[in-house]
């Protein structure tokens, strides 16, 4: 398989795929106490995807409503909204938006900018092509990728709670786009 972006044919219909949100998820780890991990998600996110003729031509942008995180433990998740921590009050959402995207086959690799209360970072992650597969009820064919990486929370100004919160988050999207409609 080939790197090379210029001559990477995209197996995606170019133009604007919408986001399958009832079939995507945000999710992430975090050490607690440094010798256990927490999982959680956030619910509420919109995202969009633009293919176009050429793979330097592709974007992807995401919105997260931070007040919908959910460990599953509904105690813990208001205080994760609360001021000391996230403080969602000054932070409502998070932002990606990529800024280039490689790779070919199933490996790909999207460099972005995550912004988090104001404070932007380049953030990189690890994107599989899970493919593309035509849905018998409707017709519509969705388009399935898994998104990996990492943050440092002292980057965004999360430095709270050191000690008791590992410094790394890992995150993991799980995103089916609907392919857009040909006139």
């Amino acid at each position: 398989m080939t790197n090379d972006t210029a001559t990477t044919a995209l197996p995606l219909t170019p133009g604007q795929w919408a986001l399958d949100p009832f079939h995507s998820s945000v999710n992430f780890t975090i050490r607690h106490l440094g010798i256990a991990k927490v999982r959680g998600r956030f619910e509420r996110l919109e995202a969009e995807l633009f293919v176009g003729e050429r793979v330097e031509d592709v974007r992807v942008s995401a919105t997260v409503d931070l007040a919908s995180v959910d460990t599953g433990n509904p105690d813990r998740d208001a205080h994760v909204r609360a001021s000391d921590l996230l403080d969602v009050e000054k932070r409502p959402t998070m932002t990606y938006r990529s800024t280039r995207v490689s790779g070919a086959g199933e490996d790909w690799t999207m460099e972005g900018e995550l912004t988090i209360g104001g404070v932007t970072r380049p953030v990189t992650l690890a994107v599989e092509f899970g493919g593309l597969v035509e849905v018998p009820m409707d017709g519509s064919r969705h388009a399935g990728f898994e998104a990996t990486g990492e943050i440092r929370r002292s980057e965004f100004g999360l430095d709270f709670a050191p000690g008791l919160l590992g410094e790394v988050v890992k995150i993991q999207l799980d995103m089916q786009f609907v392919e857009p409609k040909v006139a």
